[in-house]
């Protein structure tokens, strides 16, 4: 049960998060985005939201500078529209698997023209 809940719970999060994203927020560094999942702690205490960046690696390390300088609104946010005992504390990482989804379908089609 408790698994279940935390599910929920983490969609509801990582919901809040892509729609306060998709609405803009006013740091320019902050790029194309989307956040893939949210990790949230048993305590709610902490959660690491797991974010795709497009661009190169300079646009990825500004997105993530930009929404770690946006953390207090993106939590305020949280606050505000969950009823959650705990706000968690968020932190922001690079999810690589859509990158390495990509790289390990290429290398199959090259493996199947061999």
């Amino acid at each position: 049960m408790a698994g279940q809940r935390m599910r929920r719970v983490n969609e509801a999060v990582r919901e809040v998060l892509s729609e306060a994203l998709a609405a803009g927020l006013k740091d320019p560094r902050i790029g194309f985005v989307t956040v893939i999942s949210v990790d949230t702690s048993p305590d709610l205490k902490n959660a690491r939201v797991y974010v795709s960046v497009m661009g190169d690696e300079q646009q990825l390390e500004e997105t993530l500078a930009g929404l770690e300088c946006s953390r207090g609104y993106l939590q305020s946010l949280i606050g505000s529209q969950l009823s959650l005992r705990n706000t968690p504390q968020l932190s922001f990482l690079h999810d690589d698997s859509i990158e390495r989804g990509m790289r390990i379908e290429k290398l199959l089609k090259e493996h199947e023209q061999e």
